[in-house]
């Protein structure tokens, strides 16, 4: 069964069973009361951050929590679609759902890192810490997937027949040269 799985389909497979889940539930915590689930541990520096340095008061905090969970639900929704494009087997083995995983790792690493940077300005260590762990993830894999490439299709050789004979000095055949 997983001899025509590659190790970039299995990498992003391992990665959407830990996004899908964990960004989801940061998502919904954000989504069902943002000012609280903003001021959880894995958006803790990002609240910090906007109030701080931004002054980011009230509703623009409201907005901006938002904002970071349609974000994270964005790199959800890739990741699932990656998934369930990993489940056919003609698209695994050409590579079809690399575009699929490819953008939930580009959105993903730049969350991550914006996450990092305000950790660091705002002296979370611990926050900082679990962007930096979640930005190597998706960092390692987008160069697996990079460096990995699907497996070139077999190429058929068919032999051309040709069903007239060549023309006798090369000349075209008109209708009143017959």
């Amino acid at each position: 069964m997983f001899g025509n799985w590659r190790i970039g389909s299995v990498n992003g497979a391992l990665l959407a069973a830990y996004f899908i889940p964990a960004w989801t539930l940061v998502a919904f915590n954000i989504m069902v009361a943002p000012v609280h689930g903003l001021y959880e541990r894995p958006s803790v520096a990002v609240a910090l951050f906007l109030s701080d340095h931004l002054q980011m008061a009230g509703m623009d905090t409201v907005r901006a929590a938002w904002l970071l969970a349609l974000g994270r639900l964005t790199v959800v929704a890739f990741f699932a679609i990656y998934l369930a494009l990993l489940c056919i087997p003609r698209i695994r083995k050409t590579g079809g759902s690399d575009e699929a995983l490819g953008i939930a790792l580009a959105i993903g690493s730049l969350i991550s890192f914006a996450s990092m940077i305000m950790a660091s300005k705002v002296g979370e260590m611990a926050a900082l810490r679990l962007h930096a762990t979640e930005l190597l993830l998706l960092l390692g894999a987008a160069i697996v997937v990079v460096i990995e490439r699907p497996e070139a299709a077999p190429k058929i050789v068919q032999k051309t027949v040709e069903a007239t004979p060549p023309l006798g000095l090369e000349q075209a055949e008109l209708l009143h040269n017959r």
